[in-house]
């Protein structure tokens, strides 16, 4: 990642001075068992006051797409492999300053492993019915960007 000032010109010819975040992107996985439950984590972040609710996710290394990082990402901080992988697309979180895309998947035919998460993570594995999920949602209990998205994308593409 790269913080930095960068001068342009707008469309309307205005000059200014912006500052950006460069980031490689990262990938989340909407991860769902034979019963329909999907994994969610509650993860510390310092940066947002607290304990979320996410998706399992990471960032891309320099050597990976987008597949390979939420598959990494999967094991590493849920334990779980899988078998059947399907794109939900990809989506902008906050393009205002930083050009990170995230990358969504869902995850089917689970193999549940032990997790493996690096020292500064501080995660809880928990399986919610899917429908539970999504209506969390709704009522603001989970607040997560990349979270709120891949499941309401999950949910249309499960409707299908």
């Amino acid at each position: 990642m790269q913080l930095g000032i960068e001068s342009l010109t707008l469309p309307n010819g205005e000059s200014v001075e912006l500052e950006i975040v460069r980031h490689p992107g990262g990938a989340a996985v909407v991860a769902l068992d034979e019963r329909q439950h999907v994994c969610l984590l509650r993860q510390y972040r310092h940066a947002s006051g607290g304990w979320l609710w996410e998706l399992p996710a990471g960032k891309l290394e320099a050597h990976e797409g987008p597949l390979a990082t939420a598959k990494r990402e999967l094991l590493e901080e849920a334990g779980i492999e899988a078998d059947q992988w399907q794109t939900l697309g990809d989506i902008l979180v906050t393009p205002g300053f930083c050009d990170e895309v995230i990358h969504l998947f869902v995850a089917r035919g689970l193999t549940l492993l032990a997790a493996q998460p690096e020292a500064h993570e501080v995660i809880e594995i928990h399986w919610l019915p899917f429908d539970e999920a999504l209506a969390q949602v709704y009522n603001g209990t989970l607040r997560d960007a990349k979270t709120m998205l891949g499941l309401t994308l999950a949910e249309k593409h499960l409707r299908r």
